[in-house]
């Protein structure tokens, strides 16, 4: 009896509590499911384990390379200075909270594929990385909240898979100003930023041009690869600060914000950029673990739930928009920028020293990709202008709602990154403050928070969405619009699971699936 015990446990501790190895079980589960050979089996468990490990790695890169630059920031401003980094604060939680993570995202999917069956929100959600980092800043929520690992893991999970059909569905009508179709829904964490964009370009884009009518510099393409993008920003970010920190402190304490120090003023700025570039390797590495494991998953868990929920709407990540507009994603980008300037601006001169609240420094990945996408729907309803403007309120969200974020996150509150798209920020909000209510009292706020989500994106969806409603009826609609063939691929790969699912008008036809 003691030896079957031991067993059990070795079993529970050694490996079910291991998030590597437990994603690595459910892919060969989701892949035998599928009926897939056994090397496939095999070969796709090990790769998502190996996926996981990759974030682990590349977390340790990302703090090692983010500890300088919080000695800087606070060296030449005095304030704690975070950097938004959806894998960066999801790779240093997974070194605590893997197990319940791993846990609270499998159990979100099945919630989300229940509702999609059985409500009106017919959309699966398939961006696995932001489902993990959703996962991710749920858990800490609740567990830095004090309740258990199975609540966390129930609750958590139960949200989480209303987040996955609501947002979607809340957006759907934007989404479809863009496409042209139902082909397609918008499966990204930074939602509230896009319904935001499409508002604003709908209320200042009155007889304004498409941003597709503009010509914009060829050397400006190469910020499309996150990774230059990424070091760029962050070396351009170390050297700005070194030179305020040296210019404040004096040689003596600067040098000494690397380790090792520094020996000389040109050795002092080197340095500053060679941790810049560093960042964008660490966040490189984390990306790779990611699509790693998503390689694997998400063709898993993609057959499955086209059986569970027949018809579905496959919502897929922020990307997807950007063929329909690539002018108003630059434009969307920049003015999104711009906003997180202006953002850190006021919290600088005005939120920071009246009540604490950290400065938010502006990436360039999550102004990138959430700043292009909603140039794209501010494109949609309100024209180049619509595009602009629409950037510049994410940008604003993006750095004030995860300033406020901070105080809900427990311990990790005081590392030098967060969680950075806006769905983060108002949700996480909202879960925090209702988590530390207390015991009973908290439960009943989260539940009732989710409940009233999933109340309101069946009402939108049944009212708004279904009836068809235009939010930009006097501007042509975009049927003539598509994807090229390189970034349809993920419209067509999706039409392949979901029968019912038919491309953007004028896109390459799919190609037949290959056996495999």
């Amino acid at each position: 009896m003691n030896f079957l015990a031991s067993i059990a446990q070795f079993v529970v501790s050694e490996i079910l509590a291991v998030p590597a190895f437990l994603i690595g079980i459910i892919t060969a589960i989701g892949l035998i499911a599928l009926r897939r050979p056994f090397g496939q089996v095999v070969g796709g468990a090990i790769k998502a384990t190996l996926g996981f490990l990759l974030i682990g790695a590349g977390a340790t890169l990302v703090v090692a390379s983010l500890e300088p630059l919080g000695t800087m920031i606070t060296g030449a401003t005095g304030a704690q200075g975070v950097v938004p980094t959806n894998e960066a604060i999801a790779g240093i939680a997974q070194q605590q909270y893997g197990a319940q993570v791993a846990w609270l995202m499998i159990l979100g999917f099945v919630v989300s594929l229940l509702l999609a069956r059985f409500t009106p929100l017919r959309y699966v959600f398939l961006t696995g990385h932001h489902a993990l980092f959703m996962a991710t800043m749920l858990t800490i929520i609740l567990a830095t909240a004090g309740y258990s690992g199975t609540v966390t893991v129930l609750v958590g999970g139960a949200l989480l898979g209303v987040l996955m059909v609501s947002m979607p569905a809340l957006a759907h009508a934007w989404t479809r100003r863009i496409t042209g179709d139902d082909s397609v829904a918008i499966g990204h964490f930074g939602t509230a930023g896009y319904i935001a964009a499409g508002a604003v370009g709908r209320a200042v884009g009155k007889n304004s041009r498409s941003s597709e009518d503009l010509k914009l510099p060829e050397g400006l393409r190469f910020l499309r690869d996150s990774m230059v993008a990424t070091a760029l920003s962050m070396a351009l970010m170390y050297v700005v600060l070194a030179v305020l920190f040296l210019a404040r402190a004096g040689s003596s304490e600067a040098f000494q914000a690397f380790p090792g120090g520094a020996t000389n003023v040109g050795n002092y700025l080197m340095q500053s950029v060679t941790q810049g570039l560093q960042f964008g390797v660490a966040v490189a590495v984390i990306l790779f673990g990611v699509r790693t494991i998503l390689g694997e998953l998400v063709p898993a868990f993609q057959g499955i739930a086209a059986k569970v929920v027949p018809g579905a709407i496959p919502a897929l990540d922020a990307p997807i928009v950007f063929p329909y507009a690539q002018n108003a994603v630059l434009l969307g980008f920049i003015s999104s920028f711009v906003g997180g300037l202006l953002g850190l601006v006021v919290l600088s001169a005005w939120l920071n020293p009246a009540f604490g609240i950290a400065l938010i420094l502006p990436g360039l990945v999550p102004h990138f990709f959430t700043g292009g996408a909603a140039g794209v729907y501010g494109n949609a309803t309100g024209g180049r202008r619509g595009a602009l403007a629409g950037g510049l309120v994410n940008g604003l969200l993006i750095t004030f709602l995860p300033a406020l974020l901070l105080s809900v996150l427990g311990t990790f509150g005081s590392e030098n990154t967060t969680f950075g798209d806006a769905d983060f920020g108002w949700f996480g909000i909202l879960v925090g403050s209702g988590a530390q209510l207390g015991s009973i009292g908290g439960l009943v706020v989260v539940l009732a928070i989710g409940l009233a989500l999933l109340g309101v994106a069946i009402l939108v969806q049944k009212r708004v969405v279904e009836r068809g409603w235009d939010p930009a009826p006097a501007r042509p609609w975009p049927a003539s619009q598509s994807a090229s063939e390189k970034d349809s691929s993920d419209v067509r790969t999706a039409a392949r699971h979901y029968p019912r699912i038919q491309p953007p008008a004028g896109a390459p036809a799919p190609p037949p699936p290959v056996e495999q």
